[in-house]
């Protein structure tokens, strides 16, 4: 049987390589709580009965929830890990709606299409979470398609 401990080494190691080393110990403090799949590995991981991120099963990334966003969001320098969108679009992306580039102000360059991210407006105030369809470059030039498949608004109940 698989140890807790051993399984939360390996999602702030997984955390430390997706979001920038320290993010693993931020993300997952001692004291979070495991949900397995049947082949009992880990799936999701929740903290204070809050869900903070989930493991892909097709690749093993971490997605972030809100509460997730919000602990890495406090720790992680500007831009790191973020989509800042336009005051037109905030009120649709706050309750899950898809980012189109056309609404996309900046991005942080470091990121790559695949990436998970929290969306911003531009006071950095968080919007939702999701995942990166184009590079950043492609995001903030582009003026028509989807940028961010948004997961989770901070408005969805």
């Amino acid at each position: 049987m698989i140890s807790v401990e051993k399984n939360l080494k390996k999602v702030r190691i997984m955390a430390d390589i997706q979001f920038g080393k320290g993010c693993g110990e931020v993300l997952f403090p001692d004291g979070v709580t495991f949900q397995l799949s049947k082949t009992k590995r880990v799936r999701q991981v929740l903290y204070n009965g809050k869900h903070m991120a989930t493991v892909r099963a097709k690749d093993g990334m971490l997605t972030l929830s809100i509460d997730g966003a919000v602990a890495l969001h406090s720790t992680l320098d500007w831009p790191a890990s973020r989509v800042v969108i336009c005051e037109d679009a905030v009120p649709f992306v706050s309750k899950g709606k898809t980012a189109f580039a056309k609404h996309v102000m900046d991005a942080d360059p470091e990121l790559r299409a695949g990436d998970e991210v929290i969306i911003v407006d531009s006071s950095d105030s968080i919007l939702a979470t999701g995942q990166l369809l184009l590079s950043p470059h492609e995001a903030v030039r582009m003026d028509r398609g989807p940028a961010v498949d948004v997961r989770r608004g901070m408005e969805q109940s």
